[in-house]
């Protein structure tokens, strides 16, 4: 459930920390979180980076949503959001009945444009209407599967899984992306394709990381390279290695391991000269920018802030380049910023990231961690600071 309100991560896990009888000096040795940072976050005098959310949800055995507050079912309720999750979760029940006697699904064609037209949408920002779409595509994919049992129609219903995935993950619903997730597996395998293998391995990556645990996320991530080790040579299979390595780079950045990070960035780099800009390979992204973008994202994690910033500062992305990838960034750059304390900057970069894509923001851990810092700043920012903060529901 949502916090309390005027609620923050520390609250939350000073809150945990009572209910399990722990001092915080306790809790520090557990998590090996410093006993100034944990004390600072409980105040909501620091904001929680997602490696401290993780280490201490790890220590005290609960899941990182526990210690985050979502989903932000206020939010969800206010923007009409919250009725579209159950019709996902039920269209995602039945996808081992076979093909449905109700349900005539149209030409081959037709569902996958729709399916590319959900991807792209995600893509764009626009959760909402990917949302209220998805269910009744899933199901018309479902019997069309089952009904030709060919490669195309499995294919087509691994897309489906996977924006089902990416909706409930940008939501902040982790059971059901992870649900979304196995079945994305399990219609990948009926279709045989190494390369869809190598991309769910690389999700599923993602879910660990998000949960702090960066063991099990960086040996899906070399099982997904060792899949695509079977695929057929050529740029397909190429963008998502270097896919692969950009989110090894975030994992080792998250377990504070430099050295492994920037090896995958070097990889995943030398890899972009050769594909160059391929945003539209199975909508991930990749390419030059998305490497330079994840470096920042990498040094924030290491808690280089200052380099993080410099790097974001001069980086210039792409008009063509997804909505939600640009929002994704601004609130990575504001974090950083927010750090170094150039907290006018990245009250700048929160604003972009809510124009980029608003839908996205609005249930963005890092943005509102990043708000939740500037607000402990006391430091006299524009009247839009509240109104930003009220939009956010914080």
């Amino acid at each position: 459930m949502h916090a309390l309100p005027h609620d923050h991560t520390g609250a939350r896990i000073k809150r945990r920390r009572l209910e399990r009888h722990l001092t915080q000096r306790a809790l520090s040795d557990l998590s090996q979180v410093p006993y100034s940072t944990l004390t600072k976050t409980e105040q909501g005098v620091l904001p929680a980076s997602p490696h401290v959310i993780a280490s201490i949800a790890r220590a005290l055995r609960v899941e990182v949503a526990t210690l985050t507050g979502q989903p932000y079912v206020t939010e969800l309720r206010a923007d009409e959001l919250d009725i579209l999750i159950q019709p996902i979760r039920e269209a995602l029940d039945v996808y081992d009945l076979g093909a449905d006697p109700d349900v005539t699904p149209r030409p081959q064609q037709l569902l996958h444009d729709d399916a590319e037209a959900l991807l792209v949408a995600v893509r764009a920002g626009e959760i909402k209407q990917a949302a209220s779409q998805l269910p009744g595509l899933v199901q018309e994919a479902t019997t069309a599967a089952h009904l030709t049992s060919s490669t195309e129609g499995w294919l087509l219903l691994a897309s489906t899984y996977r924006t089902a995935y990416d909706v409930a993950s940008k939501l902040g619903f982790p059971d059901l992306a992870t649900i979304a997730l196995s079945r994305m597996e399990w219609a990948a395998n009926r279709g045989s394709d190494a390369v869809v293998g190598g991309m769910y391995r690389y999700m599923r990556a993602l879910t660990y990381l998000r949960a702090g645990q960066y063991r099990t996320g960086d040996r899906l991530i070399h099982m997904g390279l060792d899949i695509l080790e079977q695929a057929e040579p050529g740029r397909e299979r190429d963008v998502l290695t270097g896919q692969l390595h950009l989110g090894a780079a975030v994992m080792a950045g998250r377990a504070q391991d430099g050295a492994r990070a920037d090896g995958h960035l070097n990889e995943a780099e030398r890899i972009a000269r050769g594909t160059g800009d391929a945003s539209d390979v199975h909508w991930l992204s990749f390419g030059p920018t998305n490497v330079a973008v994840h470096r920042v994202s990498v040094l924030a994690e290491l808690d280089e802030y200052g380099a993080a910033a410099e790097v974001g500062r001069t980086l210039a992305l792409p008009r063509e380049w997804p909505a939600s990838r640009k929002s994704h960034h601004f609130a990575e750059l504001a974090r950083a910023q927010m750090w170094t304390g150039a907290l006018d900057d990245a009250f700048s970069n929160l604003l972009r990231a809510r124009k980029a894509a608003p839908q996205q923001a609005r249930y963005h851990q890092t943005v509102r961690e990043t708000y939740s810092g500037l607000e402990a700043a006391k430091r006299q920012l524009p009247d839009s600071f509240l109104s930003y903060g009220s939009w956010l529901g914080a």
